[in-house]
């Protein structure tokens, strides 16, 4: 299911850790409601340490396709396609701010393209 990340890839180990959670997902090894093995053996696994999977993880759950909930720990919430929406969203929404619209306008916007 997962592997180690490669060292000698100019890509942060974190955005490794990411895509390979996230290929899990896409690839049906882990199903919206399926738990995840705990941060420490996941970083075993990935050869790298655990801070750097809770920061992979924490991404993760801001794409929406992971929820983290207290005594439940790591769970799948949401499909590949799913991340992809929330993080064009994220970057809209960025983007209107740096224009200088607030979020009230930008729905305002959306609304009127449907």
């Amino acid at each position: 299911m997962f592997a180690r990340v490669d060292n000698t890839d100019a890509t942060p180990l974190h955005d490794q850790a990411a895509a390979q959670i996230r290929r899990s997902i896409a690839e049906g090894d882990a199903r919206p409601g399926d738990r995840l093995p705990p941060a420490k053996d996941l970083a075993a696994v990935m050869g790298i340490n655990t801070n750097t999977v809770l920061r992979a993880l924490r991404a993760l759950r801001d794409e929406g396709l992971l929820e983290f909930r207290r005594g439940m720990g790591v769970r799948v919430s949401g499909t590949p396609q799913r991340g992809a929406v929330v993080a064009r969203a994220r970057e809209l929404v960025c983007f209107a701010r740096k224009q200088g619209y607030r979020t009230d306008e930008l729905i305002a916007i959306i609304h009127e393209l449907r």
